[in-house]
């Protein structure tokens, strides 16, 4: 079904070979890190990118918990999260998230990266994060990729 239209071609999800990816994120700066990973799970990396087709790849990031953060965001960066109730706003640096929980940290990053609709939220669902090296997807036979700012 190659239909082509006045702009452009007409792509549907199953047109799509879509990958697995592995991103070691040891010593890699988290902002750029996750500016990265949220453009290949978009699937703007690609040459038939459409912006409503979820076309983007799988990626797995290993060892989330030896990013890096620049400046003095170990202490003056918040995290703010609201229970909904009077008096429910919690606080927490990133340090106390590192401690407690180091993949909320790449989580929370990548996602602020994606569309705030159904489609991010399918999106998200295509991020694997690991505090390790090791990950239980070899089936898929992941690429490895090293990302390289621009």
């Amino acid at each position: 079904m190659d239909c082509i239209s006045y702009k452009t071609k007409y792509i549907s999800k199953q047109h799509i070979a879509r990958q697995w990816v592995v991103v070691d994120a040891t010593a890699q700066t988290l902002g750029r890190l996750a500016s990265q990973v949220a453009y290949r799970m978009r699937g703007k990396h690609r040459p038939d990118f459409s912006p409503h087709v979820e076309g983007g790849d799988h990626i797995i990031v290993l060892n989330a918990d030896k990013i890096v953060l620049s400046g003095n965001k170990w202490e003056n960066k918040t995290y703010v999260t609201y229970s909904g109730y009077p008096g429910g706003v919690k606080k927490a640096t990133p340090k106390e998230v590192q401690r407690v929980n180091p993949k909320r940290m790449v989580e929370h990053a990548i996602k602020g990266m994606l569309p705030k609709n159904r489609l991010g939220r399918k999106l998200f669902h295509n991020l694997h994060v690991f505090l390790g090296g090791v990950h239980p997807y070899a089936a898929q036979k992941p690429s490895e990729v090293s990302l390289k700012y621009k």
